[in-house]
């Protein structure tokens, strides 16, 4: 994620939208009991903080270059190196 986004996805003061989840009572519960142990002011700001780890973990995932051991699988199953090469750089130009 590039550094402004990121600064600017940490600033406090951004527009929150109004979301209806439904969600098992319990885990709510156990969020409500979560919450303040791991110094959350409540159970909603702890969702926000999940919800936005996994996003941040998926972006980064599907923004990045394909990895190592993707580009070595391809080797092992025979693809030619000049189209992988290729299709490294036509993703690291998306």
């Amino acid at each position: 994620m590039k550094i402004s986004t990121l600064k600017n996805r940490l600033r406090k003061d951004r527009p929150l939208t109004t979301v209806t989840l439904r969600m098992p009572g319990d885990i709510v519960d156990d969020l409500k009991r979560i919450a303040p142990l791991l110094g959350f002011s409540g159970y909603q700001p702890l969702m926000r903080y999940y919800i936005g780890q996994a996003l941040r973990a998926d972006l980064e995932r599907l923004d990045s270059p394909p990895s190592h051991a993707l580009i070595e699988s391809l080797k092992r199953h025979r693809v030619d190196e000049a189209v992988i090469a290729k299709a490294v750089e036509e993703s690291v130009q998306h």
